[in-house]
């Protein structure tokens, strides 16, 4: 994938664990700030909280990942909907979906909650991508699935 920054967060017994603002993708133990689920922001937490809070309260996701990947930004900017035209990209998805809302907004928020209700990955109109899983690495894999479809798309795009 693309791009070191972005954020993550795992759920936990006691609200859920976040990187901190300006944290990279592979950030250390102690780059982690504990986010109680009730919607308050803890000091330092990524300027994303809102999302992670919003998709933990949403669905039954227990990880998420944000990451910046540039295909997906790219193509996000050109169609409500990415649709999958490889096989393995078939195999991953049909289709991504694309949302809008202002970045760490409520409104991109409850936009990347909904969608992740039904869809493991979905993209923020020229701003990146949001995965759900059962972990980090599964919600990794989805980030990075969305990406290779995404520069599969491209490329085709690109040579026609």
């Amino acid at each position: 994938v693309g791009g070191n920054f972005g954020n993550m967060s795992r759920l936990t017994p006691e609200g859920y664990f976040i990187t901190r603002t300006g944290s990279y993708l592979d950030a250390e133990p102690a780059e982690l700030v504990l986010m109680p689920r009730n919607g308050r922001m803890t000091p330092g937490a990524s300027s994303e909280w809102r999302v992670h809070t919003a998709v933990y309260n949403a669905t039954e996701h227990e990880a998420v990942v944000h990451a910046h990947p540039q295909h997906a930004v790219a193509l996000s900017l050109l169609y409500d909907t990415i649709r999958t035209v490889d096989s393995e990209g078939q195999l991953f998805a049909s289709e991504i979906p694309v949302v809008e809302g202002a970045c760490g907004s409520q409104a991109l928020a409850d936009a990347v909650a909904d969608a992740l209700c039904t869809s493991k990955v979905v993209i923020a109109k020229g701003h990146g991508t949001f995965a759900a899983g059962k972990s980090l690495d599964e919600a990794y894999l989805f980030t990075s699935l969305a990406e290779h479809c995404c520069k599969v798309l491209y490329l085709l795009k690109t040579m026609q």
